[in-house]
């Protein structure tokens, strides 16, 4: 495979992982929460997507984007606002007991076996022919990452909810005491969340199988990537999502197809160096 081939698989899954990043930083920052339960967002996105598959495409991906957000609304609202003031040793073991929680819920539901969503298979298409191959899929990540990602900092940077994100970010009591709305901005974060959550799940799932950990194992690697980068720090940290995104997608075109396994391990074993 060229340089130039990984270069552009690479910057395409890398824009994924930087929307991954950024669903984390968002919670985060506004409740200086992990949210390891994100990846279940990312799961409930690809299970809408192999259930609605004979929807007509738009509204597959409507429902999608629907359900993703009303997840992401109810576990904020059932789980983490009740222990908005507990210690964060609590909250962190409240997003893993949800993650594993729906873990279970999917596995119950729909089995251990890997489900397909076919809804964006046409996007597995060529895009052009030649010896590079650029598939419709890869200019749908760039144009969607870069999209969305535009699109938020645009909305944190030029809007009124945004301003109250990144003063709540900055410093919450004091956010509080100036007016800013505690629920309300933790409720948009959330939202944020589940729409870059859905879109993950989207452009995610034309290629591998929706399981039960699907979402957990992206989230996983996009977290790694936000703590690389600096998870108190939004622009850095998706583009510590991106970067991880891009040396994953690099390293599985570099090894042997026998060895793609292990590539989890080599990613974590470049990071800890």
């Amino acid at each position: 495979m060229s340089v130039l081939q990984s270069i552009v698989d690479g910057v395409a899954l890398g824009a994924v992982y930087a929307l991954v990043a950024v669903g984390l930083a968002l919670v985060f920052g506004v409740m200086r929460l992990i949210n390891f339960a994100h990846g279940e967002l990312i799961t409930a996105g690809g299970y809408t997507l192999a259930l609605t598959a004979a929807f007509p495409r738009v509204a597959s991906v409507t429902i999608t984007v629907l359900v993703c957000i009303v997840f992401a609304l109810v576990i904020e609202r059932v789980a983490f606002r009740p222990l908005r003031d507990a210690s964060p040793t609590t909250t962190l073991v409240a997003t893993f007991a949800v993650a594993f929680a729906l873990q279970g819920v999917w596995l119950i539901a729909f089995g251990p076996e890997g489900r397909t969503a076919d809804v964006l298979a046409s996007l597995n298409q060529r895009a052009f022919a030649g010896d590079l191959d650029v598939r419709w899929i890869t200019l749908t990540m760039l144009a969607v990452g870069g999209l969305l990602l535009g699109g938020t900092a645009f909305l944190l940077g030029r809007t009124t909810i945004g301003l109250q994100m990144r003063a709540a970010a900055a410093d919450f009591r004091a956010a509080r005491l100036l007016g800013v709305r505690a629920d309300t901005v933790i409720s948009f974060a959330f939202v944020l969340a589940g729409l870059l959550a859905a879109a993950v799940a989207i452009l995610t799932v034309p290629r591998p199988l929706v399981t039960p950990t699907f979402g957990l194992e992206v989230t996983i690697l996009g977290l790694v990537g936000v703590v690389v980068g600096g998870i108190d720090r939004l622009g850095t940290a998706t583009l510590g999502g991106f970067a991880i995104g891009f040396l994953t997608s690099v390293l599985g075109d570099a090894l042997p197809a026998d060895e793609r396994v292990f590539l989890p391990s080599f990613v974590f074993l470049l990071v800890i160096v």
